[in-house]
């Protein structure tokens, strides 16, 4: 138990250090993987019926996700932006529903589209990103 606290904090601020000094193409890039893998913990959760782990777990899922649509610049963006508004509130509204009806199908939709735009970010020019503040 000391070692798994002992490593989550380890990883808590090396995340920090990294986010720090990070692009703002690395920070999108870092969301996205962060809610990959906080999709994954939801999903095993979920599986082993650890519910209030499940609800937590999700619920920083919906975090991340209202942390990237807050960044996006409909000015900059245009119609690419307003589609991954819609898309990330799709995704938010899944993820709320799996978690009422403990459905991991949801979970793995969600896991589908954000792999897809994560894919997309990384072929993405650092160059080209600018993140609304």
């Amino acid at each position: 138990m000391i070692i798994d606290e002992g490593l989550g904090a380890y990883q808590h601020s090396k995340n920090h250090a990294q986010a720090a000094s990070a692009s703002p193409h690395r920070l999108i890039q870092m969301l996205l993987e962060g809610l990959l893998e906080n999709l994954g913990r939801a999903r095993g959760f979920m599986e082993r019926g650890q519910i209030a782990d499940k609800g937590m777990t999700i619920s920083k899922c919906l975090d991340i996700l209202n942390g990237l649509s807050s960044v996006l610049d409909e000015e900059k963006g245009g119609d690419v932006t307003q589609e991954l508004y819609r898309l990330y509130d799709y995704c938010g509204r899944r993820l709320f529903e799996a978690n009422l009806r403990n459905e991991v199908a949801g979970i793995d939709e969600v896991v589908s589209l954000v792999t897809q735009i994560l894919e997309g970010w990384v072929v993405l020019k650092p160059e080209k990103v600018e993140v609304a503040r």
